[in-house]
């Protein structure tokens, strides 16, 4: 009798040990430093903002927030290397919109689909790009230069980074927004295509601010407007493309996400300590340098969001005829 007594209340007891020990687990997240990966290389304005993020992060975190460059295949490596972690909150990524919303319109067969297997967090700031022109346009204005793209016939062209990259979809929506056509050249990066767009060889350009803001202030291009849907506090002065093509709206976004089945108290310490950091003046003055608003858009925002991205440059795309190299 005393036999089965005690292995009646060892039975009963085990269940509540592990809810503890569950729950003692999870109290004590983080308990090493968390990884945060993104899908460029270092040195750019994915980087800044994520190492900006990072360090701001560490104190209400609790543990040191490491960033770490996994370039290579349009964000796709990246994205796979996160969605394969395990779902313990150590390994994040800082996703944007090429990876989370673009490439499923690009790649033919992209392993992991970030709909299905990434949790988000939340979204960290939105970036407006800019379009600008070189010697090659005598357009001032937004209005000027569409009404050059319209005489030409599609005998203007312009640069963009890369294939698919922000800077050519945003032109590229621009243009089908206005009945328009000219020809896509482009490039290995924004430095190479901004050479170009210089030297007179290419008319315009949409293009990140980081990217070009050096060339805008020796006035070796002319901006004609920011493509987000409100101006920018660093340049007030320049109007939005909306303001000539209403509803028009192309934004460079970052935002914190986790693999599938990440806890739920695990994903709402992460996004306390993102908001906690975003809070910070220096934090908000250095993301506004770098042409990016601070955001406060939670997990349900932030998917709804990559949802709605997703569903809109895959019409650009089709349209459009974009592929990648």
């Amino acid at each position: 009798m005393i036999l089965r007594r005690s292995l009646l209340a060892s039975s009963l007891a085990a269940p509540l040990l592990a809810a503890g020990g569950a729950a003692e687990a999870q109290g004590a997240y983080p308990s090493r430093p968390v990884r945060l990966l993104l899908a460029f290389a270092p040195g750019g304005g994915t980087d800044l903002i994520a190492r900006t993020l990072g360090a701001a992060m560490t104190p209400s975190l609790g543990q040191t927030l490491v960033v770490e460059n996994r370039p290579g295949a349009g964000g796709n490596i990246a994205t796979e290397a996160v969605a394969s972690a395990r779902p313990d909150g150590y390994t994040l990524l800082m996703g944007n919109h090429g990876p989370m919303s673009v490439n499923v319109s690009l790649f033919r067969n992209m392993r992991v689909n970030p709909e299905t297997a990434l949790e988000p967090i939340g979204l960290v700031a939105d970036a407006p790009l800019i379009v600008v022109v070189g010697p090659a346009s005598k357009a001032t204005n937004l209005p000027e230069l569409l009404a050059e793209i319209r005489a030409a016939r599609g005998n203007i062209n312009y640069a963009s980074a890369s294939n698919g990259s922000a800077s050519h979809l945003a032109a590229a929506l621009m243009l089908q927004m206005a009945g328009l056509q000219a020809e896509h050249v482009p490039f290995r990066g924004a430095a190479p295509a901004l050479t170009d767009v210089v030297a007179g060889h290419l008319h315009f350009m949409v293009t990140t601010l980081p990217s070009v803001v050096g060339l805008m202030t020796s006035n070796a291009v002319r901006p004609l407007a920011v493509t987000g849907d409100a101006r920018m506090a660093l340049f007030p002065n320049i109007p939005t493309v909306a303001e000539t093509i209403p509803t028009y709206k192309a934004t460079a976004w970052y935002g914190i996400l986790a693999p599938k089945g990440t806890p739920e108290p695990i994903r709402a310490h992460i996004f306390a300590s993102m908001r906690a950091a975003l809070s910070e003046p220096d934090v908000v003055r250095r993301l506004r340098d770098e042409g990016a608003e601070p955001s406060s858009m939670d997990g349900a925002g932030f998917a709804a969001l990559i949802k709605w991205e997703r569903e809109r440059w895959a019409t650009v795309v089709r349209q459009a005829g974009i592929t990648v190299d």
